[in-house]
C-alpha cells in the first residue's frame, strides 16, 4: 500500500484534509435534531366517528361495523380494533411496517366514502381519521388556568389563539386540547310547559335552525358605490335566542323563553381538566418528526410570555409537565461517558507507551475519528440519542485499535533505531493492508442490523450504521493523520525525561507482572488440556442456562421522571358520580412525596367517566425512588375507592403495548359467537389477575353498564298518528344534547345545543314527561 505514503509526505495536504472532515462533522453535530431515542414510524391510523346521543351497541352496529367492512379490506392491514361508547366509535388501522403511511391514509380515506352510504344519517359530521404515532409521546403540556373565566372561554382562548401561535413554533407538530369544549349556547326545554302548550321539541328544533340560518345575501351596486346586504340573521348570544318564536297557538306566540332556560353555556357538561389542585385547560404539544425536542421545548418557553400578554389579564398560562429533562441529563451522562472514555484511553496509550508525545497521537486521532462521524449521521437523517451516543461510546474501543496498531508498528522501527519519518513509511506499509481487514470485518459485524425489519431493525439499524460510520473514519484517520503525526511528533530515541524515569519504572514493571502472570496462565492451561476444554464447556453450558432464565424484553424499562394514569369507575356512573371519586385520587398522586405535578384530562374522548392522568416526578435526585417503585407505592394508595380504579404505568419512549397505553401486553379473545366471548372474558380476566407476574389487568366491555329498554306498542302508536322516526327524534332532541344549529364566530364556530332541563332527565320516571306530539 505505497501510496499510503503520500499522506505522510504531504503534512499539510492531509492536515486540511482531516481538518475538512472534522469540521464538516463539528458543523453536522449543531444540526443534527436531539431526540432521547432514533425516530420510529408506526403506520397506524385512527378513524373517529360521532353520532351524540347513540348508546355503544348502537355505534357498534350501524357506525362501526359498516366502517370495519370497508376498511377491513385495506391492503397491508396487519391489525384492526375498534372500541365504540356513548357517541363515539374509534378505529385503530395497523399497518405493516413497511407501508407507506401516506398511500395508508388515502386509501383509508377511500375506502370512508365507500362506507358513508351506509352510516346512519343523522351523522352531523362525516367520519374522520388521522395519522398516529404510538411512540411519540407529548414533548410538553401546558395549563391555561384563571380564576374569572369560565372552562369553556379558556378552550376558545385556548384553540383560537394559543394553539395556533404554538404551532407556529419551530418544531412543533401537533397542539391538541383538552380539559373543557368551546362555549355554546344551551337551550333546556321545559316538556311540561311544551306538552300543556301543545308544541312540538321538533318544533323547537326547527325554529331554532330556521331563524338561525346564514348565507349570502348579495349586494347592491349603482354608479358610485356598492353596498353587501347583511341580513343580520345570526344570533350569537343567550339573550338574542331568549325572544325567538318557535310556535303560535290560538294567535298568539309562544317564545323560547316561555318553555326553556337559555343559557351561555358549554358543548358539552361531561369533560374538565385540572392542573393539580386548580381547574385547567390543558394544551397537549407534540414535536415534528425531524425537530429537535430541546430546542423546540426551549423556544416554547421563550415564548409562553409573548403567548400570555395576547391572553386576558386573569388568564395565566404554566407548564405542567416537560418531557426533556430527563433527556438533557441521559444526553449529559452520555457525553460524560463518552469524554471519560476517551480520556481513559489516551491513559492506558500512555501507560504501556509510556511516552507522551505517543499517547497525544491517539488523543487527536480519536476525538477526530468521533466528530467526523457526525457528518454522515447527519448525511443518513439520523439524530442524536441515546442510541448513537452508545454506538459512539463503544466505537471508542474500535477508533483506538486503528490508531494503536498503526503507531505501535512505527514505534516498533523507531526502536530499532529507524528514523521516525522512514519508521512511519515502513510501519503503515506493513500493517496498512491490516487495519483496513480489521474495519472491513468489524464493519460486516454490523450489516445485518442494517437490513433487520420490524420494529428491531428501526431501532437498531441507527446504533449500526453510526459505528459504523465512526470505524469507517477510524480507519482513514490511522491511515491519514496518525502516521503523518507520528512521523513529526515521535523522537528519534525514545527516552523518558528524568521527572517521567519513575513513572515509566513502574509501568513497566506492572507490565512485566502481568506478562509473567499470563505467561504462567498460559503454561498452566497447556499442561492441563482435558481440564481446560471442560471449563470451556461448562462456561458455554452456563451461558445458555443465564441466557434461559435472564428476563428478556425489546427496550429496558425507562425512567422518564413522568408517568400516565388511567382512571376508571364502574359502568353505569354518571360524570357527576366519578368526580369525587377522582378528586379523591388527585389528592393521593399530589400529596406523594416524589410526585411534583399532576394533570387531570376527565371525561372526553367517548367516554364521560374516563379520565386520562399524566403525572410528573420531581428529578430523580430530589426523590426518594425511581418510577417503578413509585408506580407500586402509589398502586397501594389507590386501592381504596369502591367503585374506582386506576392504571398507572411509567411513560416510556417506545410503547407498542396494550391498546390506549393502559397496559403493556394486549391479550385478544376472538370468535364468531358474541355470547360466547362476553362469557369468557370475565373468566380469563379473573385468571390472568391471579398471575403474580400481572398487574392492573382490565377486559374491555366486561360490564355492559345501566340502561333503559323501551317497549312500543307499534299499534297503537300507528293509531295515534305516531310512528318511530318521531318517537326516535323526539328522544334525540330530549337527551342527545343535539347540535341543531352552528354560530359563526371570528375566529371559531360555535354550536346550538338542544336538550331538556336536568331535572327532566334524571331517571326513569324522566321519559314519562316527555310526550310525543303528532305532526297532524
Amino acid at each position: 500500500m505505497r501510496w499510503l505514503t503520500l499522506f505522510i509526505m504531504r503534512p499539510v495536504a492531509t492536515t486540511l484534509v482531516c481538518l475538512a472532515m472534522v469540521g464538516a462533522g463539528g458543523l453536522s453535530l449543531f444540526m443534527l435534531p436531539v431526540a432521547p431515542l432514533p425516530e420510529m414510524d408506526f403506520p397506524m391510523i385512527m378513524v373517529e366517528a360521532r353520532l351524540s346521543g347513540a348508546s355503544p351497541e348502537t355505534m357498534s352496529s350501524s357506525v362501526a361495523m359498516p366502517l370495519e367492512q370497508s376498511l377491513g379490506s385495506i391492503a397491508g392491514l396487519m391489525e384492526m380494533t375498534s372500541r365504540s361508547s356513548e357517541g363515539s366509535t374509534r378505529i385503530t388501522l395497523m399497518f405493516d411496517l413497511d407501508q407507506d403511511i401516506n398511500n395508508a391514509a388515502r386509501e383509508v380515506q377511500a375506502a370512508i366514502n365507500q362506507a358513508r352510504p351506509m352510516l346512519p344519517s343523522g351523522m352531523r359530521d362525516p367520519p374522520s381519521y388521522f395519522k398516529v404515532n404510538p411512540s411519540s409521546m407529548p414533548v410538553m403540556v401546558l395549563a391555561m388556568t384563571s380564576p374569572i373565566a369560565t372552562p369553556a372561554e379558556l378552550y376558545d382562548l385556548g384553540t383560537t389563539i394559543v394553539a395556533q401561535k404554538l404551532a407556529q413554533v419551530k418544531g412543533v407538530g401537533e397542539v391538541s386540547v383538552g380539559g373543557a369544549s368551546l362555549p355554546a349556547v344551551r337551550i333546556s326545554l321545559n316538556p311540561r310547559l311544551l306538552s300543556s302548550m301543545g308544541v312540538s321539541l321538533d318544533e323547537v328544533r326547527s325554529a331554532l335552525s330556521r331563524e338561525n340560518a346564514i348565507g349570502p345575501n348579495g349586494y347592491l351596486e349603482n354608479n358610485e358605490h356598492q353596498w353587501y346586504v347583511n341580513s343580520g340573521a345570526q344570533m350569537n348570544r343567550a339573550n338574542q335566542f331568549r325572544p325567538l318564536i318557535v310556535a303560535w297557538r290560538n294567535g298568539n306566540p309562544i317564545r323560547l323563553s316561555d318553555v326553556a332556560l337559555v343559557e351561555d353555556s358549554t358543548e358539552t357538561l361531561y369533560n374538565a381538566g385540572f392542573s393539580n389542585e386548580k381547574p385547567a385547560v390543558l394544551l397537549i404539544v407534540r414535536r415534528q418528526a425531524d425537530a429537535n425536542i430541546i430546542e423546540t421545548v426551549d423556544a416554547i418557553r421563550e415564548r409562553l410570555p409573548d403567548f400570555e400578554a395576547m391572553m386576558p389579564a386573569d388568564v395565566h398560562i404554566s407548564v405542567a409537565q416537560d418531557r426533556t429533562p430527563s433527556i438533557r441529563a441521559s444526553l449529559d451522562e452520555a457525553r460524560k461517558t463518552l469524554i471519560i472514555a476517551m480520556i481513559l484511553v489516551v491513559l492506558v496509550v500512555l501507560a504501556f507507551l509510556r511516552d507522551w508525545r505517543a499517547a497525544l497521537i491517539p488523543a487527536i486521532a480519536v476525538p477526530a475519528s468521533l466528530m467526523s462521524a457526525f457528518s454522515l449521521v447527519y448525511f443518513f437523517g439520523f439524530s442524536l440519542n441515546t442510541i448513537s451516543l452508545m454506538a459512539l461510546i463503544i466505537a471508542t474501543g474500535f477508533v483506538v485499535d486503528d490508531a494503536i496498531v498503526v503507531l505501535e508498528s512505527v514505534m516498533r522501527h523507531v526502536e530499532n533505531g529507524v528514523k521516525p519519518f522512514r519508521a512511519a513509511i515502513r510501519g503503515v506499509r506493513e500493517v496498512g493492508f491490516t487495519v483496513l481487514a480489521m474495519s472491513i470485518s468489524l464493519v460486516a459485524v454490523f450489516i445485518p442490523l442494517w437490513l433487520v425489519g420490524g420494529l428491531v431493525g428501526q431501532l437498531f439499524k441507527e446504533f449500526a450504521v453510526t459505528l459504523s460510520v465512526a470505524i469507517f473514519f477510524s480507519l482513514l484517520i490511522s491511515l491519514m493523520l496518525t502516521p503523518m503525526m507520528a512521523a513529526r511528533l515521535l523522537p528519534e530515541t525514545p527516552k523518558a525525561k528524568p521527572m517521567l524515569q519513575g513513572v515509566s519504572r513502574l509501568l513497566g514493571h506492572i507490565g512485566h507482572v502481568f506478562a509473567v502472570a499470563y505467561q504462567r496462565s498460559l503454561a498452566w492451561a497447556l499442561r492441563h488440556k482435558r481440564l481446560t476444554l471442560l471449563s470451556l464447556f461448562l462456561a458455554i453450558v452456563m451461558n445458555g442456562y443465564l441466557f434461559a432464565v435472564i428476563p428478556k424484553g425489546l427496550f429496558p424499562q425507562q425512567d422518564t421522571g413522568q408517568l400516565m394514569g388511567f382512571f376508571r369507575v364502574d359502568k353505569g356512573t354518571s360524570f357527576q358520580g366519578m368526580l369525587p371519586k377522582l378528586n379523591k385520587f388527585r389528592t393521593i398522586l399530589m400529596n406523594d412525596p416524589a410526585v411534583q405535578s399532576v394533570a387531570v384530562f376527565a371525561g372526553g374522548q367517548g367516554s364521560s367517566t374516563n379520565s386520562t392522568i399524566l403525572i410528573e416526578l420531581k428529578p430523580l435526585d430530589e426523590r426518594d425512588a425511581n418510577a417503578n417503585t413509585v408506580v407500586a407505592r402509589l398502586r397501594e394508595q389507590l386501592q381504596s375507592e369502591p367503585g374506582a380504579r386506576m392504571f398507572l404505568t411509567p411513560q416510556q419512549d417506545i410503547f407498542v403495548g396494550g391498546a390506549g397505553r393502559a397496559g403493556a401486553y394486549q391479550y385478544s379473545l376472538l370468535g364468531s359467537d358474541l355470547a360466547l366471548l362476553k362469557e369468557w372474558m370475565p373468566k380469563v380476566r379473573r385468571a390472568m389477575a391471579a398471575l403474580p407476574e400481572l398487574t392492573d389487568v382490565e377486559a374491555d366491555s366486561e360490564e355492559p353498564g345501566w340502561r333503559v329498554e323501551m317497549q312500543i306498542d307499534r299499534e297503537k302508536a300507528t293509531s295515534l298518528g305516531v310512528d318511530m322516526a318521531l318517537i326516535a327524534a323526539t328522544l334525540n332532541n330530549s337527551f342527545s344534547q343535539r347540535q341543531v344549529s352552528v354560530v359563526y364566530g371570528r375566529l371559531n364556530q360555535y354550536n346550538i345545543v338542544l336538550g331538556v332541563e336536568e331535572r327532566f332527565a334524571q331517571d326513569v320516571e324522566s321519559l314519562k314527561q316527555v310526550e310525543v306530539i303528532s305532526k297532524d
